[in-house]
């Protein structure tokens, strides 16, 4: 019998990758040439000012980008080339990310991030060599996957967008589930302000903005999963809370974590929710379409929404300076994350795969 073959690894180290660069050359402005040599943070002496921590984060940002290529290059080039290919798609990557660095005013290259990140990489590496087939390409995870959402390049595309939407859940900046806010990237436009802040009136679209995005992430998952899992979507949705309060307690404190429990949010969890499973019975078609014009409603809403200055002011700390890139990897995320859903959800609608099967 043949291996079992899918497309998820694949998919899941380009997006990785992807996620790696924008993060590394963010915010991509004021691109200019200080006249230094390109090579010279190689050879500069150790940094003045360094922590344990800022050596572990550069490691362990690399270390998954390694891990996860393996398995997607080892079906091509076998286990042996595969590590060769992820070690040096990590070095290569990070030395290019460095270099490129020297070209932004904002950032500063350093021999030592570049040797983290290299040594990141090569243990990500041999990692996947052990454990990152057994884990994503015909081991017990991607039978367990199988078997709860079925194989094929549709699935694997959906299983990368709830990953990627609980990458979103790191972002302290939005409303709690609120993705699709351009705003920032349109000012160039000069979009016109929303309307006026007032206490009631963002928390009649605070709710709306939770209500509509709790039905079309719960949904959506429930398009994946063969046969009616209710309780593996309500774990997705608690899982996504839990993630939404550690990020806010790490980068913040432990107050902030819960900013989310607000009357409005605890209200739209509760009409989202109680939406979901009424329409969990319906036929999977319906359910698709539901699911993207909930999205679609999300999404405006969340462009409409007055900024809170309660939670702009709790924001400037943490804006300041502290995680300045993440900051922008999970803005970006966030902003784009409707707009990678939809389309999916077209293509279900649209038949553009067969829907995993109720066995």
């Amino acid at each position: 019998m043949s291996e079992p073959r899918t497309t998820l690894p694949r998919y899941l180290a380009t997006a990785y990758t992807l996620l790696v660069v924008y993060a590394s050359l963010h915010p991509f402005t004021g691109w200019r040439d200080a006249g230094a040599p390109w090579s010279a943070f190689l050879i500069a002496t150790w940094p003045r000012y360094w922590t344990v921590l800022d050596l572990l984060t550069n490691a362990l940002a690399y270390l998954p980008l390694g891990f996860i290529w393996v398995p997607a290059l080892q079906r091509r080039c076998g286990k042996p080339w595969a590590v060769v290919l992820a070690c040096a798609l990590g070095i290569c990557l990070s030395l290019s990310m460095e270099t490129l660095q020297n070209y932004l005013p904002s950032r500063v290259p350093s021999n030592v991030d570049f040797g983290c990140n290299a040594l990141g990489a090569c243990l990500g590496a041999a990692l996947g060599a052990r454990w990152g087939a057994a884990l994503l390409d015909g081991g017990r995870l991607h039978a367990l996957r199988t078997r709860l959402v079925g194989d094929g390049a549709m699935t694997d595309a959906g299983l990368v967008l709830l990953s990627l939407w609980l990458l979103t859940q790191l972002n302290p900046e939005t409303l709690l589930f609120g993705n699709g806010d351009l705003r920032s990237f349109l000012g160039f436009l000069e979009v016109p302000a929303p309307a006026a802040y007032t206490a009631r009136q963002f928390s009649r679209i605070e709710t709306a903005v939770v209500a509509s995005n709790t039905l079309a992430v719960a949904l959506l998952a429930g398009c994946l999963l063969r046969g009616t899992r209710l309780g593996l979507t309500l774990a997705l949705m608690l899982s996504a809370l839990c993630v939404r309060s550690l990020s806010m307690m790490v980068l913040m404190d432990s107050v902030t974590a819960w900013s989310w429990l607000t009357p409005g949010g605890l209200t739209g969890l509760a009409i989202g929710g109680t939406l979901w499973l009424a329409a969990s019975r319906l036929p999977r078609s319906l359910r698709q379409s539901l699911a993207a014009l909930s999205l679609l409603l999300a999404t405006a809403l969340v462009n409409l929404a007055p900024a809170n200055p309660y939670f702009s002011a709790i924001l400037q700390v943490w804006q300041q300076g502290h995680f300045l890139n993440f900051n922008g990897l999970t803005r970006l995320t966030s902003a784009l994350w409707p707009f990678l859903a939809l389309p999916w959800l077209m293509a279900l609608r649209q038949g553009a795969t067969t829907p995993p099967t109720i066995p």
